[in-house]
């Protein structure tokens, strides 16, 4: 079987021909990947950079958190699957007995293991997961969109946690990767009165034009303009930092208006500084972080999104490539593009 693998604590994945197939383990199935995703973070642990290491992998692992496919085989004790089911996978395997999960918030587990990190992934022919992460795809998204639905629900919850402050409100987003541009298009679907996108790259600028976001370069007068737009409130009404990048909070920071929302999304490789008496005393901003999706409520809203016919994620995707083009898919994720997906049936 085709899969890549993270064999080593060092920069690098290696792909093989030759991995094990897997099995249907007791509350398992095994799948056939029809698309898997690539996301920053797996740019992270292929450069195995800080962030990445502080993951704590079980090495070695098949890489891969964002993927959808079709059972090809189910293991004893499941009963809500059967071999020819199209799934997407949550990412994230919830212990399903701490406090947090006993109380509605699985999604801040503290034992969580990650798919593609602490159990093998998607970046493979087969993969063998946990019958719990599996979601059902509506009939008629294709298992592209399905491979998309992980990552989507990540601005699904940034939403969410920001009390929906997108309905109406002035939205600004730092970061025009596939997160920060799923946010500008969700914003705008649910009434966003103004949307300003920043990102350095102009390939992303000009998709979230597209989008039509107001997009600025960082060096542009970010705060200036949102000031403008924003009128008498003074700035904007939220704001979700969804690059990582250090020194962007202060920006925000300065943009929003009194009492506004910031949600993190993005996860930046060192620690960051924040004037807590001049933002969070005397301006009364909200800061909120999100990790992943918020189980189940995040995919509910998102499937239903989907159903209503007013959603649709294909946009997203502007590469296809092979599994043992896994270098060069890397490489794009900092370049000219937005979703690159790794296609096994390519060849």
């Amino acid at each position: 079987m085709r899969a890549i693998l993270k064999t080593s604590a060092e920069r690098g994945a290696t792909f093989t021909a030759n991995a094990e197939h897997p099995k249907a383990l007791p509350g398992m199935v095994v799948l056939e990947i029809g698309a898997a995703s690539l996301c920053g973070t797996d740019r992270e642990l292929y450069e195995w950079t800080p962030s990445a290491q502080a993951f704590n992998l079980d090495l070695p692992v098949v890489l891969g958190h964002e993927g959808a496919g079709t059972v090809v085989e189910v293991g004893s004790g499941v009963s809500n699957l059967k071999v020819g089911d199209r799934v997407a996978l949550e990412s994230h395997l919830a212990c399903g007995q701490c406090f947090a999960c006993r109380t509605s918030s699985a999604h801040t587990c503290e034992k969580t293991k990650i798919l593609g990190t602490h159990f093998n992934g998607v970046f493979a022919e087969y993969t063998a997961v946990p019958a719990g992460i599996c979601v059902p795809l509506p009939t008629g998204l294709s298992l592209e969109s399905g491979a998309l639905l992980e990552a989507t629900g990540v601005a699904v919850h940034a939403i969410q946690r920001s009390n929906y402050a997108v309905a109406g409100g002035s939205v600004l987003v730092s970061g025009a990767g596939p997160v920060g541009l799923a946010a500008i298009y969700l914003s705008q679907h649910l009434g966003a009165s103004h949307v300003v996108a920043v990102d350095p790259n102009p390939f992303r600028r000009a998709q979230a034009e597209k989008l039509g976001a107001v997009a600025l370069d960082p060096s542009d007068n970010v705060v200036e303009r949102c000031r403008e737009l924003a009128g008498r409130r003074g700035g904007f009404d939220v704001a979700f930092e969804c690059s990582g990048a250090p020194g962007t909070l202060d920006t925000l920071f300065e943009a929003v208006r009194r009492e506004a929302t910031v949600v993190t999304v993005g996860h930046p490789s060192r620690s960051s500084q924040i004037d807590v008496a001049a933002y969070i005393n005397k301006k009364g901003i909200t800061l909120r972080g999100i990790f992943g999706r918020r189980l189940w409520e995040t995919w509910e809203q998102s499937l239903q999104l989907l159903d209503s016919g007013r959603v649709e994620l294909d946009w997203l995707v502007t590469h296809r490539m092979r599994l043992d083009q896994v270098d060069e898919a890397i490489e794009l994720l900092t370049g000219d593009a937005c979703k690159v997906l790794l296609v096994p049936s390519l060849g």
